[in-house]
């Protein structure tokens, strides 16, 4: 009776987040635009949210449409009441929400918005209402577009992308040199797929406060649910669900010494939290047909490191996964973001003199401790979280399940 309406609904997190919200009948209407006409008017639902491509289409279907929905020019929510449909735009409400959360001040700043399209009317709606100073709509061919902004506009105080550049698959893509903009106080990407695109990493990267989409998406399904039942919710159960879909979708990434127990407690962690398991030493082997020694001994350490980033760089994109990474992930700088992306990122800090050696080239050659010392500040620069990685295996998992549900 209630659900998300939509083209192609492969990955969307809409039933999970009504459910936390207590609408335990909410289904996926994957409908073909031929179709579309006849669904709007069966009317067999009580409550719909409308995605890409629909939330104009469904307009002149419409008996009623609120102020918001109007000044936007797109709906995405649609209630039935006495028999008529009623259309709204909860993306109003998830965007204004996440601009709050983020803290970042719009009022009299000039404001960047990348893209044209639904995201961006609705966007440049609230920002007018936020009291903007100035709004200005980059484009790819528009009279404001990403080449002549960093001649026009590089004194904006804020950026905000409403553009799929970045978004699963086409990860760490991203639109913007954020170092041209000396003024910039804050970024917003309503992208949620990545939890952190490169936009939102670079931001972080550089102290810019920052907020990526889940928090939109999270809050507009809870105006979405409002209406549909015609009650309120406090905001803070937007908090408490955007918590717990992080923790689901997001990687628990393992770095540190080869011989530290990466795999082994991977295995363990995969168990305890229901994520899947993934080894990326074992992806370049099964890739390659070859073991790890022999890699080196035939093509050399940059070829496997090559192999290790391909490897990573497609790890990083899955999400509710553990990474199993190899002991020399760190050397790379690029592999940080690929990790980060949907992940939190976990040191394993095994003492040097308790490290396996046996099929480790690089520990063999050059010894366990020289490369421990080496790379302890690699691995604390990567990391978000430093566990202690003597003991037994279940010890040290343990350890970092209280670390990840404590966040």
């Amino acid at each position: 009776m209630y659900g998300l309406l939509g083209e192609h609904l492969p990955h969307s997190f809409s039933p999970q987040i009504h459910k936390a919200l207590g609408n335990e009948n909410y289904n996926l209407f994957e409908v073909a635009p031929e179709s579309l006409e006849k669904f709007m008017r069966d009317k067999n639902f009580k409550g719909i949210n409308v995605t890409i491509p629909y939330k104009k289409a469904v307009m002149p279907y419409l008996d009623e449409i609120s102020p918001e929905a109007e000044k936007i020019g797109a709906v995405n929510t649609i209630v039935v009441r006495d028999g008529k449909l009623c259309g709204y735009n909860t993306d109003y409400f998830g965007f204004e929400y996440m601009l709050e959360k983020s803290k970042i001040d719009i009022h009299n700043k000039k404001v960047l918005v990348f893209g044209s399209g639904g995201a961006s009317a609705t966007v440049q709606a609230l920002l007018s209402d936020m009291g903007a100073s100035e709004i200005v709509v980059m484009s790819r061919n528009g009279d404001d577009n990403y080449v002549n902004m960093y001649i026009k506009h590089t004194d904006a105080y804020v950026i905000v992308n409403t553009t799929p550049v970045g978004m699963y698959p086409d990860n760490l893509n991203t639109l913007v040199d954020l170092d041209r903009f000396p003024n910039l106080s804050g970024v917003l990407d309503v992208v949620y797929n990545p939890l952190k695109t490169r936009l939102i990493l670079d931001a972080e990267e550089r102290d810019i406060p920052s907020s990526a989409g889940l928090s939109m998406l999270v809050a507009q399904a809870k105006k979405a649910h409002e209406i549909f039942f015609d009650t309120t919710i406090d905001n803070l159960i937007c908090q408490q669900i955007e918590h717990s879909l992080t923790l689901q979708m997001c990687n628990i990434v393992l770095i540190g010494m080869a011989g530290c127990g990466k795999s082994t407690i991977g295995k363990v962690l995969a168990d305890k939290l229901h994520k899947q398991l993934v080894d990326t030493d074992e992806m370049i082997v099964n890739t390659e047909n070859k073991s790890i020694p022999e890699i080196f001994a035939e093509k050399g350490e940059d070829y496997f490191r090559w192999c290790e980033n391909v490897s990573v760089n497609i790890a990083g994109k899955q999400t509710n996964s553990i990474i199993a990474t190899g002991g020399g992930v760190v050397i790379r700088p690029e592999n940080y973001n690929s990790l980060k992306q949907n992940g939190i990122i976990v040191f394993i800090n095994r003492d040097a003199d308790l490290l396996a050696t046996k099929d480790r080239p690089l520990s063999q050659k050059y010894g366990a401790k020289e490369l421990y010392e080496k790379r302890l500040p690699l691995y604390r620069q990567f990391a978000d979280i430093d566990i202690d990685g003597n003991g037994a295996i279940e010890e040290v998992a343990n350890r970092i399940v209280k670390e990840i549900v404590s966040l």
